[in-house]
């Protein structure tokens, strides 16, 4: 499969086989597997994807492994081995992890998931990213002071990329939005590369913090 993605590189810190990056290899990503934290090197010249297994791992109060929350702010980061339960997902999207791939999941949700993560999609059940949104748009601050530099993002954004930012924020992927808006899945990555550039946004994780800072005051903007 084609990706932008350099290496996947795993931290698996047990001795079981690491049965994702196999899957990984399967579909054509090239794999790096690490068994300790300490071994874990970023390489900022590169573009890599960096999978923590929950399992083995040290972990906050909420279940996400303690390396997540340094790393998520530097590389794109998912979790694996997920027990279910055992981890806030709403924290672990808030916080910029990717995505969770659960340990009890098939092999065919976990490889449409490790398809999309690296496609630059979350992996979470829609219904909570719909949730976490309709939440932080209630939470909005309709005192947020926009500058002129913001002002120019928002006068810069076309009508039709400012319908995609409401339907990523609803949680729908690429190939809803297509069917939704009667376009190809070409032309959705081509309109959210461009709403990327104009809001500086590197990721929708990003993209859902400026819209959630500025969602009132962009529905303004004729």
């Amino acid at each position: 499969m084609s990706s932008n993605i350099d290496e996947l590189v795993f931290l698996h810190q047990i001795a079981a086989p690491c049965h994702l990056a196999i899957l990984a290899e399967s579909i054509g990503l090239k794999t790096r597997i690490v068994k300790h934290a300490a071994e874990l090197e970023l390489d900022k010249n590169s573009n890599n994807f960096y999978l923590i297994s929950q399992k083995g791992a040290a972990l906050d109060a909420k279940g996400i492994p303690l390396l997540a929350s340094r790393l998520v702010n530097h590389v794109p980061v998912a979790l694996y081995q997920v027990e279910r339960g055992s981890l806030d997902q709403e924290s672990a999207l808030l916080l910029g992890v990717r995505g969770l791939l659960y340990s009890d999941q098939r092999m065919d949700l976990m490889l449409t998931g490790l398809r999309k993560m690296v496609s630059d999609e979350l992996w979470y059940d829609r219904p909570l990213i719909s949730k976490i949104f309709r939440r932080l748009v209630q939470q909005l601050d309709t005192n947020v002071d926009v500058t002129e530099e913001t002002e120019a993002i928002m006068q810069r954004l076309t009508n039709r990329e400012r319908t995609i930012i409401q339907l990523v924020s609803s949680g729908a992927r690429n190939k809803e939005i297509a069917q939704r808006l009667c376009i190809s899945e070409h032309t959705v990555k081509a309109h959210i590369s461009s709403i990327f550039r104009k809001t500086e946004s590197r990721n929708r994780v990003e993209l859902l913090r400026w819209y959630q800072t500025y969602q009132s005051h962009c529905e303004l903007v004729s």
